[in-house]
């Protein structure tokens, strides 16, 4: 089988090593005579599964002793109202960075359940900017502050944090986590959907503060609760077990390259080679996004026309390149490169953009 280079911004592409050790265990888990998930979510060779994937999240990135990894569903749609549900507390308000299209989801759920102040709005400027996070300070009475450290629709990425002081950062990580190091101990909660960097879709990793844990309300009902998952170690009601399992194996994958500093290196030196290519094609693609703030997991490019788009999009999937079609809010085209996209893929990618550049000038 060849497999293609996927360029999809998610699901997205998993790690060979473990697409390949998971077709080994499926059918028979470390001779159980059955498959990991088959087993009961409550035996002694799951839970090691478990809190092995809980334990790689904290060591790869280094988080505090004070705060807790939760695995929850929903995606991270659901904690754009898990998070204001549990931590909006009163007649308080939260603020937010409008970012992209999905700091607007998140905003768009929270404004439904109390009172949020838009700390930045991009929209003016086609979200190809952000703020100074030295300029971004919570209002008084915040409960939060949430940013989302990576837009996948628009390609803008924070490259460094605001610090908010006593009020709590909160930040939706879902398409960098685990690309960079983070400095955890700067936010109060981290959210994140696996379907980028961690696992297959249908898991949510919550990275979250003991004294945010403490805030959920008693009137919550139970799946809602962080507290109540914090106190059943994720495990209220059946988790995901198939991802958390494949989660697992793709943070073994990630330290056995290095760990996160090396997720770091080769995000950075994928990003720069396509960008380069752009920068060097005199007008022929162009990047929208301020040069500052550029994604290094998702690069957004157009070309002339949309019709010439669509050729490059039709023309690189028949080079085994798929999913180079940019979001259908914006248009355009999009590159996802995320942790286990090989640089093989984004050379082979600019190899591409070069051929149909001197073709169709």
């Amino acid at each position: 089988m060849s497999r293609k280079y996927n360029f999809y911004a998610g699901p997205a592409t998993l790690p060979l090593p473990v697409l390949e050790q998971i077709r080994e265990e499926i059918v028979d888990f470390k001779n159980m005579g059955m498959s990991i998930i088959e087993t009961s979510h409550r035996s002694k060779e799951y839970e090691e599964v478990h809190n092995d994937a809980a334990s790689l999240i904290k060591e790869l990135l280094g988080v505090p002793d004070n705060y807790q990894v939760l695995f929850l569903g929903g995606g991270a749609t659901l904690q754009f109202s898990m998070v204001p549900m549990n931590l909006l507390k009163g007649e308080r308000s939260c603020d937010i960075v409008l970012s992209g299209s999905w700091a607007k989801k998140a905003y768009s759920d929270a404004k439904k359940l109390g009172k949020v102040n838009v700390l930045f709005n991009g929209e003016d400027k086609s979200f190809t900017v952000l703020p100074d996070p030295a300029g971004v300070k919570p209002g008084n009475g915040s409960s939060y502050v949430h940013i989302t450290s990576n837009e996948t629709i628009q390609g803008v990425q924070w490259k460094d944090f605001p610090d908010t002081g006593d009020v709590p950062l909160v930040a939706d990580m879902s398409s960098d986590i685990m690309s960079r190091p983070i400095p955890v101990e700067k936010f109060g909660l981290i959210y994140a959907g696996a379907q980028k960097n961690m696992a297959p879709a249908g898991l949510t990793v919550v990275i979250i503060r003991d004294d945010l844990v403490e805030r959920s309300p008693d009137d919550l009902t139970a799946y809602l609760s962080y507290k109540v998952h914090a106190e059943k170690n994720s495990l209220y009601n059946t988790p995901p077990v198939f991802c958390i399992y494949v989660l697992k194996l793709v943070m073994e994958w990630v330290k056995k390259q290095g760990g996160i500093s090396a997720m770091e290196e080769l995000s950075k030196k994928r990003a720069s080679v396509i960008y380069k290519a752009i920068e060097e094609s005199d007008g022929f693609y162009r990047c929208p996004v301020d040069p500052s703030y550029r994604s290094d997991m998702n690069v957004v490019f157009r070309l002339s026309t949309e019709e010439l788009e669509k050729k490059f999009i039709q023309e690189a999937a028949g080079k085994e390149m798929i999913g180079l079609k940019g979001h259908r809010s914006v248009g355009g085209c999009r590159a996802s490169i995320y942790n286990a996209m090989p640089i093989e893929g984004a050379e082979r990618l600019v190899e591409f953009m070069k051929e149909f550049s001197r073709k169709n000038r």
